[in-house]
Formats: C-alpha cells, sequence, structure tokens
C-alpha cells in the first residue's frame, strides 16, 4: 500500500533530519530514518519501526491488567487490545500516533507501578515515557493533563506530590521538550501556532456533538458500550483507591476533555483515534468487573469483545483491499475509495516517462503530492511544491521554505529553467476555483501535455510543461476563472 498522504511527507522530513519541524516533534520522522537505514528505502524500510511499536502495545497492556488485576485479567486485557479496531490495526503505517499511544500506554504502566511501590526505576521509565510522547506529538500534553487530574483529585495523587520520584520523572519528561521548543524558537513558533491556533476555529460546531457516534463506529457499536460503562463503574469506585483511582481519571482524563474541545477545534481532519489511550485502562478493568457483573453484562461484553475483533479484521480487509489495484477498483465501485492511499506509484511512472523524454524541474501543486513524487521516486529527484493553501492549512508552508522547496525556493534555483508540473485535480468543488485559480502566476506559459484518470476519475493527475518565472507573476491569477489550470480541470470534469 502506498504511503498515505501525510505519512509521504513525515517520510520526506525524515530526508532532512533535524530537532522538529513546522508539523510535529522529530521522532516520526527519526524513526523513518532509522527504519530505512536498517531495511533500504520502501514501504518496509519506511514502516518497520511503527511495525514492531504496534505490535508491542497489547503486551504492554498485559503487562498493565497483570499489575492492576491479575495474570489472567492481564491476559484478557491483550486480546480486548487485539479486538479494539483502533488498536488492533496499530502500525500498519507510519504515523505518529503509534508512539505517541505506545509511550502513553508504558507511562500508565509505570505510573501504576511507581504509585503502589515508589520506585525510583518506575519513576524513570514513567518520565521516559513522558519524555518520548513530547518527542512525538503536542497531544502529549493531554496525557500530562489526565496524570495532572489523578494526582490533584485523589488522596494517593496528592501523596506523590512529597516523593522525590515524581519531581525526577517530571524533570525527564521536560526533556523531551527541548527539541520542541528549539524547532518552535527557529521557526517562529510555527508547529504552536499551527497546532493551537491555524487548525482550530476555536468556536461552536454543533456538528462535532456527532463525536460520540463516531467513536462507536471506530470502536464497534456494543464493545463502546462496554467501554462506557466500564468508565461509569469505575468512577463509581473511584474512592475505594488503587486501581479504580487510576483507571477512572487517566480514562475520564482523555476522553471527556477529547470530546469538549471536539466542539470547538479542528472538525476538518480525521480525529477518531485521538482518544485510545483513554479506552486502554478500561480495557483491562474489563475482565474483572465481568467477574463481579451479572450475566447479562458478561453477555454483553463477549459480543463487544468478538464484534470488536471482526471490526478489526474488517480494517486490515479495507487496507489489504486498497493496496491491491483490482481491490481499489471494487472500492471505487463503492464509493469508499481511500483516494490518498493509492494512484502514486501510476502519478510517479507517468512523471517519470515525460522526463524521460524531456527533462525538467518536476514540480507539485501542493506538499502532499510532491512529498508522494518524492517518496515514488526513491528521493533521488527533489520535488518542489507550489504555494497551495493546502500547505498552509496542514502546516507544511513553512516547513517547505525552511527546506527552501516552495515556489521562492523553486526560483531562487531554478529560474528560466523549463519545468513539468503535476496538478492533482479531484478535490471539493468549493475548493477547486481557489487552489486550480491560483496557481497561473506560478507557471510561465503552461501547456497541458497529458492527463491521467484512474479509478473512474476519482483521481486525476494533470502534466502540465512550462517554465519556472523569474518572479511571481500575480497579475495573471487576479481572475481565477481565467486561469488554464482550473479551466481544463473544469472542462474534464465535465466531460467535455
Amino acid at each position: 500500500m502506498s504511503p498515505f498522504g501525510d505519512e509521504a511527507f513525515y517520510w520526506l522530513e525524515s530526508r532532512h533530519p533535524a530537532w522538529g519541524y513546522s508539523d510535529l516533534p522529530p521522532l516520526t520522522a527519526w524513526l523513518i530514518w532509522l527504519g530505512e537505514r536498517v531495511a533500504g528505502h520502501g514501504l518496509v524500510g519506511m514502516r518497520w519501526p511503527f511495525l514492531l511499536l504496534g505490535s508491542a502495545l497489547p503486551w504492554v497492556m498485559v503487562a498493565f491488567g497483570r499489575r492492576a488485576f491479575d495474570a489472567r485479567a492481564g491476559w484478557q486485557a491483550g486480546l480486548l487490545c487485539l479486538a479494539l479496531p483502533l488498536a488492533g490495526t496499530f502500525g500498519v503505517m507510519a504515523m505518529p500516533d503509534v508512539p505517541l499511544t505506545l509511550a502513553i500506554a508504558v507511562g500508565l504502566y509505570a505510573l501504576l507501578r511507581a504509585m503502589d511501590e515508589g520506585r525510583l526505576r518506575d519513576w524513570l521509565l514513567l518520565g521516559f515515557a513522558l519524555a518520548a510522547a513530547w518527542l512525538t506529538h503536542y497531544r502529549a500534553a493531554m496525557a500530562m493533563f489526565a496524570g495532572l487530574l489523578l494526582l490533584a483529585c485523589t488522596p494517593r495523587g496528592r501523596a506523590q506530590w512529597r516523593r522525590g520520584g515524581l519531581w525526577l520523572a517530571l524533570a525527564v519528561a521536560a526533556l523531551g521538550l527541548v527539541p520542541l521548543i528549539e524547532s518552535n524558537w527557529r521557526q517562529h513558533g510555527a508547529g504552536i501556532a499551527f497546532q493551537l491556533v491555524d487548525r482550530n476555529p476555536w468556536r461552536f460546531h454543533a456538528d462535532a456533538l456527532v463525536q460520540p457516534l463516531e467513536q462507536a463506529i471506530a470502536c464497534t457499536p456494543v464493545l463502546y458500550v462496554v467501554l462506557l460503562w466500564v468508565l461509569w463503574t469505575s468512577w463509581r469506585r473511584r474512592c475505594e483507591g488503587a486501581p479504580w483511582d487510576l483507571l477512572a481519571w487517566t480514562s475520564l482524563g482523555f476522553l471527556a476533555p477529547y470530546f469538549l474541545l471536539g466542539l470547538f477545534a479542528d472538525d476538518q481532519r480525521f480525529r477518531a483515534h485521538w482518544p485510545l489511550p483513554g479506552y486502554l485502562p478500561l480495557l483491562a478493568a474489563l475482565p474483572a468487573l465481568c467477574r463481579e457483573a451479572g450475566r447479562g453484562w458478561r453477555v454483553v461484553s463477549a459480543a463487544g469483545g468478538l464484534l470488536g475483533g471482526l471490526g478489526t479484521l474488517l480494517g486490515l480487509g479495507y487496507l489489504a483491499l486498497a493496496a491491491s489495484p483490482r481491490g481499489a477498483d471494487v472500492l471505487a465501485s463503492g464509493r469508499a475509495f481511500p483516494t490518498h492511499f493509492v494512484g502514486w506509484r501510476e502519478g510517479a511512472a507517468q512523471a517519470r516517462t515525460l522526463l524521460q523524454q524531456r527533462d525538467a524541474v518536476l514540480v507539485a501543486d501542493n506538499f502532499m503530492l510532491a512529498a508522494e513524487l518524492e517518496f515514488q521516486f526513491g528521493g533521488q529527484r527533489p520535488v518542489y511544491s507550489l504555494d497551495s493553501g493546502l500547505n498552509a492549512k496542514h502546516g507544511r508552508a513553512s516547513q517547505l521554505a525552511v527546506w527552501q522547496r516552495d515556489e521562492n525556493g523553486l526560483r531562487a534555483a531554478h529560474a528560466g529553467e523549463p519545468m513539468l508540473l503535476v496538478v492533482s485535480e479531484v478535490m471539493r468543488e468549493r475548493e477547486r476555483l481557489e487552489r486550480l485559480g491560483a496557481i497561473c502566476g506560478s507557471v510561465e506559459a503552461p501547456r497541458l501535455v497529458t492527463r491521467l484518470v484512474l479509478f473512474s476519475g476519482r483521481k486525476s493527475l494533470a502534466y502540465y510543461r512550462g517554465r519556472v518565472p523569474d518572479v511571481l507573476r500575480e497579475g495573471q491569477a487576479a481572475d481565477p476563472a481565467q486561469c488554464v489550470f482550473w479551466r481544463n480541470a473544469r472542462a474534464a470534469a465535465e466531460g467535455v
């Protein structure tokens, strides 16, 4: 399966090792860099570290369940982790949620041990886990918040502030913030601005009230209901002390804030996986509670586990279909088409053919297409990106400028040279005029060479020859409706 759009950009970041990037801290890119140094360039090289980390998650849940309850509960928690589709498909892609979620799971296990025994090694493990989370994603802040709730709102938690181990763990965790701070300082706060401001409208949108329905689909409905029952029961028993206080507060500390923030934050990107760390402690408590529950809840819980496992298998089957051309055609016919997964090989092959006929600077109309093309070329040919609004929307414009892979870098290095521009034409109708109508000032004398249409028109790439302008000709883009790129895409869409 070709890289997912964001996954390809993480790969591109791994080609430029740094302390951080405009969208993420560095650990995801570092892992991809390590993977390819060991196994060479390709899908296996890029993904094997994440597959290894994802495969470790059920084992961490086994250890957590054994510690919180007993060996039987531990093994059942590990199996339930595989049955939760969000966790059972973990690691099949090189995405930051893999190391982030594993780091949080390890941190929960270390905190469970540290609060019981107070050993220095457990506090150190907690600190290293939190540092790894900070190195992976800004959402590590949610793990800190959940832990703070536990330490502030429970008698056992408040007692930890008098232990030196907690302060040692926090000091070690703070080391993970150093690369994040350094990269934001160097890029004038681009990462923080993107995560906290640019991507979030911070106004109420009622459509986000469907989040519980989204979570029910992501977890499978019966298992989701069972996990909510476990959360409610753990909350009612939180005053009993260990382990119910930790289970209740850490789970609620993830699930409730994500729901509340989701009502005001970014609703344009896939986010059903964000609350996953909040479900993990509940998976460990479910087997223990089933022993005490009536027959009805035991039957419902067993059904939830079985249906969840079926959901995991269906998810893996969907990805397997997406990985094969014939399967992608089947998905396309049912309009269940993963456009960000497929078509990149064919698109790069067409570009390679045109470049063999006449060499030119290879340029894509947006960051995602540029990253996908460069991955397919094995990093042997730099691919520039035009200054699409999509770049800023996804927090990549600043990073492209640092690498000089944006339009300024293109003109500085290749002004007046021949250009082969690849344009992705399939997008929302309301975005087409804005995105395609703004390209004209970026290309001199553009001429359509060919168009590659895949999967019954669900993916369309247009190839233009032109020249790199000396300066940005803003006047040509004054009327987007007169731009040749928009007119050609519209005509193709209408079958003219």
